[in-house]
């Protein structure tokens, strides 16, 4: 018995390290496949029950587990949608397949890809996965999705010839009135200020602004009258009297707005509404006795800041992705726009995952369930675009293995032929 145990030991053990040796040719095979996790075996001793009559050797036995939460190098490139995870975390995908059969694709999850837009405009690798996100809301906000699973996500899908623009909700005035023009013997004459907007169809158009000095018999009357003009319709869209302060603590400083037509001027906001052709624009003249905003100084008239959101229609030109998983449209007036999220997936235990052909896994009882976070948020890492994740494979480390196992062969490879030859001496004892 305990001669036919060393036997079998040394079958075992022979099975052990070829097992281990697939799994280091494995592991050289894939040393230059991006986003390759490296398979690792492990052997554990089989101790049989002392029968009394001898030792009896039990053997060894190989498992081989793949390190999915072990990450490899990151290395950029040239193309903005070749994505890495940088730190904890997965992308999620789904099969080119089953996006074209429609419905709710499978969730797969990877940690890096090399994503470019097919002939349907869904960002897909070469191996046939497509990238999925949240998709975004038309203001390019993210509505709130579940995050205990994949019913929110879909395949991302780029338009390259869709045309955007955004009409002029809100403006601010920094201008600067000349106090001199307020003063007794002044020549009175207005000042022009025209600022450009968009409207709803993208197209550009004007509010003009006149600012009237108010001038008195003598002294200073610091007072302008306002007028707000829309272009568009050539019509006076608001009417207000500006008052400013100069006493020593806020001199220059807006002290007072007076509604002749229009909407009221709210002092808590320092706004004013108009209401053009468009639709309702908010200007932002400032607080009364605060910096900033419309001032009354010594000097010439002088529109300093003028801001304004909006922006006319533009052609898409590219896309990019941020490190918070942010995929948005880059258009040729320099405006950009938010199309998907893409949401990191994160488990208690990763190893515990399904590993299945290209870099590719899948959540299991095993892995613990799945959450899905923003880039950059708690557990997880962010997301590094122009950059795709190297082989975790250590080659140096690998042929070093592959030599031991070799060794380690040979000697099990020699017990058995001692063995048989033992049982040969055995064998001969009855000649």
């Amino acid at each position: 018995m305990t001669i036919s145990s060393s036997l079998n030991a040394g079958v075992a053990a022979l099975m052990a390290h070829g097992s281990r040796l697939a799994s280091i040719s494995d592991n050289v095979a894939n040393a230059s496949t991006y986003g390759y996790k490296r398979a690792e075996t492990d052997f554990q001793s089989l101790v049989l029950a002392d029968s009394g009559a001898g030792y009896t050797a039990g053997g060894v036995q190989a498992q081989s587990q793949r390190q999915i939460g072990e990450n490899g190098s990151v290395v950029g490139t040239n193309n903005p949608t070749d994505l890495a995870v940088r730190g904890r975390g997965f992308l999620p995908v789904a099969r080119a397949t089953d996006v074209a059969q429609g419905g709710q694709p499978q969730m797969l999850l990877t940690t890096t890809g090399s994503f470019r837009t097919d002939a349907e405009g869904y960002l897909r690798t070469g191996s046939g996965h497509v990238l999925m996100g949240w998709p975004a809301n038309a203001d390019g906000s993210i509505p709130a999705y579940p995050r205990d699973t994949s019913q929110g996500l879909e395949p991302i899908r780029i338009d390259a010839n869709q045309l955007d623009g955004q009409p002029t909700t809100s403006m601010s005035l920094g201008v600067n009135l000349p106090a001199a023009d307020t003063m007794a013997g002044a020549a009175g004459a207005p000042q022009l200020l025209s600022v450009e907007y968009f409207d709803n169809l993208g197209a550009s158009q004007n509010l003009d602004f006149t600012f009237t000095p108010t001038v008195p018999a003598d002294g200073a009357s610091n007072e302008w009258t306002l007028e707000i003009t829309d272009a568009a319709t050539d019509t006076v869209v608001g009417e207000y009297t500006l008052a400013f302060d100069d006493s020593p603590e806020n001199g220059g400083s807006l002290d007072a707005v007076t509604t002749i037509s229009g909407d009221a001027y709210d002092p808590a906001t320092g706004t004013l509404s108009v209401e053009t052709a468009s639709g309702p624009i908010e200007i932002d003249i400032g607080q009364p006795g605060e910096g900033g905003g419309m001032t009354q100084l010594a000097g010439s008239f002088a529109p300093l800041a003028i801001e304004k959101d909006g922006f006319p229609v533009g052609n898409m030109t590219g896309v990019e992705v941020d490190e918070t998983g942010n995929v948005s449209a880059i258009f040729d007036t320099g405006h950009t726009r938010r199309l998907y999220q893409v949401p990191l997936a994160d488990m208690p235990n990763p190893e515990g995952m399904t590993s299945l052909d290209q870099q590719t896994y899948l959540p299991s009882p095993d892995s613990g369930a799945y959450f899905l976070w923003d880039a950059g948020d708690g557990p997880t890492g962010d997301v590094v675009s122009s950059a795709l994740e190297e082989s975790a494979t250590d080659v140096a480390e690998e042929l070093t293995d592959m030599i031991r196992t070799q060794r380690a062969y040979s000697s099990n490879a020699k017990v058995i032929q001692t063995v048989d030859e033992m049982l040969q001496e055995t064998t001969n004892l009855k000649r």
